[in-house]
């Protein structure tokens, strides 16, 4: 099996202004996204309008989809394939408009891979056209599918791990989202009152004219600090978050040091090594599967985990691979797989079953991530109380230990 080729530039679609009239003879006017056009007035007939005046506005926006749109079409166009439908049927049926006769995001992707596909493309050459919405591993399954007359069989299963990663990446996000925004939230809340409330305790306190406790002064010192550096701090972490932001965006290498670092945080880490482990085992063992060499199945890996830093491990085996190297030695190699993954790759490889293995790899992996996000889930409530109760206890035991000291006295 080839490599995928790279993907070939595709025709912009076209912004329409119309004015027209209905079947009830009422004056209608809008406008609509299509290739030509052509194009836009059969759009518009088949809405049941009659066309009075139809201008170009130039060139449409790029669509924008989201993953779920593309999981969702890769099942639909699946089912309509078991059913008996052609292909080039199931496409035009999947990209109808809505009936406003607007076409955007992943209707516009699926019409003009229709359009392709009916000018002679085939298949996963048109898909290839749109590399935002249909990645190489991707498209290297459905050109396998499409060669071994299995392509529904192929978009199924497709479906099936997109639909598996999603929820994963979700209970992911659910797992670390939840105690990052209780912490933040504990952070603001402190800053509030060390900003607003600490203050109208100090002019009490000015008026006792005895010596504060130790703790009540570290809270007035840091409450007096916030007031004169909050606003500058606020400003600098949005530079900043903004500086990193353009520069994760243009530099490669800062990707490349960012994913590594989020690999060795103190409990995120080995839960995104593992998932990213599981997405690299399963990429490959589905591409072995369905008949792809080891060789060329690289070609496609190089945005299979979402993780910039095995992303250029999986280049690095790759070129170890045509040295000669074995799989196993090369994983080691990169030092980012863990000894559970590469060990059952070391002995698959001597029995010829590596793709069922990669594929069991896969699935334990998953059992393992689906483990650990529970501990931390459970390990995440406990530990927002501390961190609740230190801050804002702390506070208030540091507010009223001179009034408590001066009830004792009287």
């Amino acid at each position: 099996m080839n490599a995928v080729t790279p993907p070939q530039p595709v025709a912009a679609d076209l912004r329409f202004r119309w004015r027209g009239v209905d079947a009830d003879g009422v004056r209608q006017s809008g406008t609509l996204i299509a290739p030509d056009a052509s194009a836009a007035r059969i759009m518009l007939k088949r809405d049941n309008l009659f066309v009075v005046e139809l201008a170009t506005q130039g060139p449409a926006p790029h669509p924008k989809t989201r993953a779920a749109d593309v999981t969702r079409f890769t099942r639909q166009l699946a089912s309509l394939l078991r059913a008996g439908l052609p292909l080039a049927p199931a496409l035009e049926l999947l990209a109808q408009a809505a009936a406003s006769g607007q076409r955007q995001g992943m209707p516009r992707v699926v019409a003009a891979v229709a359009r392709d596909i009916t000018a002679g493309l085939r298949f996963s050459a048109a898909l290839q056209r749109h590399p935002a919405q249909f990645n190489a591993l991707y498209c290297q399954l459905v050109e396998v599918g499409e060669a071994a007359g299995a392509l529904a069989t192929v978009l199924a299963r497709l479906a099936d791990d997109r639909e598996r990663a999603a929820a994963q990446r979700a209970k992911v996000r659910a797992a670390l989202t939840y105690p990052v925004a209780i912490l933040l939230l504990a952070v603001a809340i402190t800053a509030a009152l060390l900003v607003w409330v600490v203050p109208t305790f100090k002019q009490i306190f000015d008026g006792f004219g005895a010596k504060l406790p130790a703790p009540t002064q570290f809270v007035l010192a840091l409450s007096a600090g916030a007031a004169h550096w909050s606003v500058p701090l606020v400003a600098l972490t949005f530079a900043l978050g903004s500086a990193l932001t353009f520069l994760l965006r243009r530099s490669e290498a800062a990707r490349i040091r960012v994913a590594r670092l989020s690999l060795k945080m103190p409990v995120a880490g080995p839960l995104l090594g593992t998932l990213c482990a599981a997405r690299w085992s399963r990429a490959l063992g589905t591409l072995l599967s369905a008949g792809t060499p080891l060789a060329d199945a690289f070609d496609s890996l190089t945005h299979a985990t979402g993780n910039a830093f095995f992303d250029r491990a999986t280049a690095g085996i790759a070129v170890r691979l045509r040295r000669g190297e074995r799989l196993a030695a090369a994983m080691r190699a990169a030092h980012c797989f863990p000894p559970e993954v590469v060990q059952p790759v070391a002995v698959a490889e001597e029995s010829g079953a590596l793709d069922s293995m990669l594929l069991d790899v896969a699935s334990l992996a998953d059992r393992q991530v689906d483990e650990k996000i529970g501990t931390l889930s459970s390990l995440c409530e406990p530990l927002v109380i501390v961190v609740l109760g230190t801050l804002v206890g702390g506070l208030v035991i540091a507010m009223y230990l001179p009034i408590i000291q001066l009830g004792n006295v009287v």
